[in-house]
């Protein structure tokens, strides 16, 4: 097992080239695999979730080449994957799984979904109940989890309300109504959820109308249409960059710059919220990278107030929340969020796991199903220490890890963080910036 042993420091710095987004990337495979052609991908994620991704496209005969960062794909067409020998493992990858579900719904062979023990507890009937509506035969364990077990069929167009904001719920859809008889529609009307789906899906040349309306938006798409090759250039992962967007914002001095960062508005929402904090974070250079915002964020030490989170944030800024739980412990007065039950059916359970991390720590919180209320440890003075030293559990999940890390800003004493080893899926090289940025934080094998 993998942990990680921090002691306190007071300066962030550096320029910083962070992940590649993780959501681009695992969408890129899928739709050069899918096409009529190659497709080069640059600037690839290679951490395990998408590397899983990549893998079950292997298996079901797609070829590929990389080099580094960089992916050469050769679509085979919609029609073009062959059965695989044996169950596709998808690691730790909710997007992987959900989304692949939509793409095997409509195939002419019958495939078998498998994760490691986190993502086989993790929910799967809101993606296999909405696909049967279109014809999809999906059967999972009694639990609704992993393995999902998908029988070859024929998917017919539907019309349909999305009963939660979820961009994978949304994207399996898409994904399976590339192979429906008719005209899909998919009505959001219950929040914005991240669109890089619908952005990739034009850039694929796919039959894809976007309407707005009063009640929300609206998504058509029409299936039996190849998508035709073309290149992706993934930008950075916001996700990634917020835990050193928070390091910069906590720390007592310094000024860190995040390079080529993807701040589409329906995933930049963090950046917002840490606006809202007082947070001094200035978007610089910004420009338009294959259909996706881009832009160098420049963070400076700020003094961070407590606020309510509106709830429109908290779809768009799900992943974020445990680091802003860190900001939040960093800011003075009580800051609350609402509607935040859906972090409890990620990689682990972040909201009562964060509410234990940080009570260990000193900090005076209280977590609900779904909402989570944090009293602020700055005070009037402005003082500095946050936490206390002490010992993290993470059950393994990414988040957490790297969320406690950048605590140890703040910390009166060493932290250590247990099980670190799946920060690797969405961030391989995290360890290596941290260091270079100013944490002082090393990794023992035990």
């Amino acid at each position: 097992m993998k942990n990680w042993i921090i002691s306190s420091s007071e300066e962030i710095s550096g320029d910083v080239q962070v992940a590649s987004d993780k959501s681009i990337s695992h969408r890129a495979v899928m739709l050069a695999a899918l096409s009529d052609a190659e497709c080069e991908i640059s600037n690839f994620l290679d951490g395990e979730d998408c590397l899983a991704t990549l893998a079950a496209f292997s298996a079901m005969g797609i070829k590929y080449e990389r080099a580094g960062s960089n992916l050469k794909i050769y679509g085979k067409g919609l029609r073009g994957l062959t059965a695989p020998s044996s169950a596709l493992d998808f690691g730790n990858s909710g997007t992987g799984m959900r989304l692949m579900m939509g793409v095997l719904a409509g195939q002419k062979f019958n495939s078998t979904l498998i994760g490691d023990s986190s993502l086989m507890k993790r929910p799967m009937r809101r993606v296999s109940e909405p696909l049967a509506l279109m014809g999809a035969q999906i059967l999972t364990t009694e639990k609704g989890t992993a393995p999902v077990q998908i029988t070859g069929a024929a998917l017919t167009a539907i019309d349909f309300s999305l009963p939660v904001a979820s961009a994978q719920l949304k994207s399996a859809l898409m994904f399976a109504a590339l192979y429906a008889d008719g005209t899909t529609t998919i009505r959001e009307t219950l929040g914005v959820s991240r669109d890089h789906s619908e952005r990739m899906f034009s850039a694929f040349a796919l039959d894809i109308i976007e309407e707005s309306t009063a009640e929300g938006k609206i998504i058509k798409v029409r299936g039996g249409k190849n998508p035709q090759a073309c290149d992706v250039a993934v930008p950075g992962d916001i996700s990634s960059a917020a835990f050193f967007i928070v390091a910069g914002l906590i720390a007592k001095t310094g000024k860190i710059v995040l390079r080529d960062v993807g701040i589409n508005p329906t995933r930049a929402a963090v950046i917002d919220i840490l606006k809202m904090m007082g947070g001094r974070i200035e978007l610089r250079n910004i420009r338009n990278r294959a259909g996706e915002e881009v832009a160098d964020i420049e963070v400076l030490p700020s003094e961070l107030r407590g606020i309510n989170i509106p709830a429109k944030f908290v779809p768009i800024a799900i992943d974020e929340f445990p680091i802003l739980f860190i900001a939040a412990s960093c800011a003075t007065g009580i800051t609350t969020a609402e509607k935040i039950g859906e972090l409890r059916v990620k990689e682990s359970d972040r909201l009562g796991l964060m509410e234990e991390n940080l009570r260990r720590l000193g900090i005076e919180c209280e977590a609900g199903l779904e909402t989570m209320k944090i009293v602020g440890k700055a005070g009037n003075n402005g003082e500095f220490v946050a936490f206390r030293g002490g010992e993290i559990k993470t059950c393994g999940d990414h988040r957490i890890a790297m969320s406690f890390s950048v605590a140890s800003l703040r910390a009166a004493a060493e932290i250590k963080i247990i099980d670190c080893e799946n920060v690797a899926t969405s961030f391989p090289n995290f360890l290596e910036i941290a260091q270079k940025t100013g944490l002082k934080i090393k990794e023992i094998s035990e």
